[in-house]
């Protein structure tokens, strides 16, 4: 169970009990995801790839093929679990330790990658560990893919049906990001003290394809509902609304998202 202050008023969640949704529903990243990551060069052949708070594995899984040796870390033995099932053949370890805590020789690794994460991680004692752990002109990638409910009704129903059940959840209601003087997403609330300088910062909007099945999915592996600590009479009747909403929808829609990317350097 993880309890943040910042995080949906102090009520706790807890992924590894979602594992096997989590990695059947949370699995949505496009091409064009996946492409940006391999286009700056970020998990090339050759390269040593640390993945924090990998879930069921979805980046090394699929970036494995490019020929990175990768390492992902995971708070939830759960996660880890499930992430060796699925990556069973491939060139991936993965280590049960929660971000802050992950410890490697100084000099390891060309790249750290955080996708969907960085919220959740103490950054006062996280980024000066990454930057000992990475290599010189080592990278740190900090990445999102988040919905835009602004732009999509089916979305903003789902998030409206969530907070019947689950008002004190705060992943909702997000936007395009906000960039400041250094170009950096506002939400990010990154520091750069620790000795990183910005590389890369950048934000495109992608429309992904779903399945009435697949939606109601995504929306309960959050962390404001099947993740959260509510009743299960509380779920049963998110699912219960939820699936009479979508069954006025088409059998197939998309959803547009938001992918966010900030690429830190080693200074």
């Amino acid at each position: 169970m993880i309890k943040l202050n910042h995080i949906d008023d102090g009520k706790s969640f807890d992924f590894g009990r979602i594992s096997e949704d989590y990695a059947k529903f949370r699995d949505i990243y496009p091409p064009e995801f996946f492409s940006k990551i391999h286009q700056i060069g970020l998990c090339s052949e050759g390269n040593t790839v640390l993945d924090l708070g990998t879930g069921t594995g979805v980046l090394p899984r699929t970036l494995a093929k490019y020929g990175a040796k990768f390492i992902g870390a995971d708070i939830s033995e759960h996660q880890i679990a499930r992430a060796r099932q699925l990556s069973q053949g491939l060139n991936i370890e993965y280590v049960v330790s929660p971000a802050e805590e992950v410890d490697f020789p100084a000099n390891t690794f060309d790249t750290v990658l955080a996708c969907m994460c960085f919220t959740y991680f103490d950054k006062t004692k996280l980024m000066p560990r990454i930057h000992k752990m990475l290599k010189e002109n080592g990278r740190f990638a900090i990445m999102s893919l988040v919905w835009l409910p602004k732009e999509s009704e089916i979305a903003k129903r789902g998030e409206e049906l969530v907070l019947e059940v689950n008002p004190d959840w705060n992943g909702v209601g997000y936007d395009r990001p906000k960039f400041t003087k250094e170009g950096i997403p506002e939400s990010y609330k990154v520091d750069l003290s620790s000795g990183f300088t910005v590389d890369e910062s950048c934000a495109f909007d992608v429309s992904i394809p779903f399945t009435r099945e697949a939606w109601h999915g995504r929306m309960k592996a959050t962390r404001g509902l099947a993740a959260a600590s509510i009743t299960e009479e509380q779920r049963a009747y998110f699912d219960k609304e939820h699936w009479k909403y979508l069954e006025q929808q088409p059998k197939i829609f998309e959803v547009l998202h938001s992918a966010v990317f900030c690429v830190l350097k080693k200074a």
